[in-house]
């Protein structure tokens, strides 16, 4: 994987991968910042997992959500300290235990950027069906 970040103005960044997907990312919090797309990718990433994991325990789900709340330190380098995650799911007859088994293995096991971020942030999850 290889990616290109080029300054065009001010704090504004666009950022493109060797498949050629883009983003533009702003320092100055105008546009989406590079913290916020940090927190974005635990939520899709861990989402990807739970969708993955509910669908091969054959569990009939129609809709996932991922909600994140992050408290980041007050002074520089201003990272994240926490970060809370829930998942709220829906559809016909969801099991109880495999929605919490999903989320169980994508925290602990499958979510690359969890896990990456698990040493030096405290992350908790919640979930729930609707």
């Amino acid at each position: 994987m290889q990616a290109t970040v080029t300054w065009q103005q001010d704090m504004l960044f666009n950022c493109e991968t060797d498949t050629g997907k883009t983003l533009q990312l702003d320092g100055d919090g105008n546009q989406l910042t590079p913290m916020e797309t940090v927190l974005f990718s635990v939520g899709a990433c861990s989402s990807v997992d739970v969708v993955e994991i509910m669908k091969k325990s054959r569990q009939p789900l129609t809709h996932c959500r991922c909600e994140l709340i992050a408290k980041r330190a007050e002074t520089a380098p201003k990272v994240f300290t926490e970060i809370h995650a829930e998942y709220v799911v829906s559809g016909e007859k969801i099991n109880d235990k495999h929605l919490a088994r999903a989320v169980q293995l994508s925290c602990e096991k499958y979510c690359s950027v969890m896990l990456m971020l698990a040493a030096n942030v405290n992350i908790t999850t919640l979930y729930r069906v609707e």
